[in-house]
């Protein structure tokens, strides 16, 4: 017997939990002509999406005897410059 009402106590627990958030979402039925905002999408010309730059590749190698020699690979020839002018700075080869 007890069982039973705890049985028909949670049920009804269920379906009242259930049926809870149903009528708090009144302000919507009372209002169904409020106008509502529209999303517009617009292109900004100031604001473009910058691709990042490639990274110089360096592949350095050293020899038996002690002199340095390096293969630079990249996309931007300027950047290759510099950083050749920087390794040979850094590693005092003329």
């Amino acid at each position: 017997m007890k069982t039973e009402t705890t049985i028909t106590k949670s049920i009804l627990l269920a379906v009242s939990l259930c049926l809870l958030p149903l009528s708090f979402n009144t302000e919507a039925a009372d209002n169904p002509q409020k106008p509502q905002a529209q999303f517009q999408f617009k292109k900004n010309e100031e604001v473009k999406q910058i691709a990042p730059k490639r990274p110089v590749r360096i592949k350095l190698h050293r020899s038996s005897n002690g002199a340095y020699n390096w293969d630079l690979t990249g996309d931007n020839v300027d950047d290759i410059i510099r950083t050749d002018a920087r390794l040979r700075k850094q590693l005092k080869v003329e």
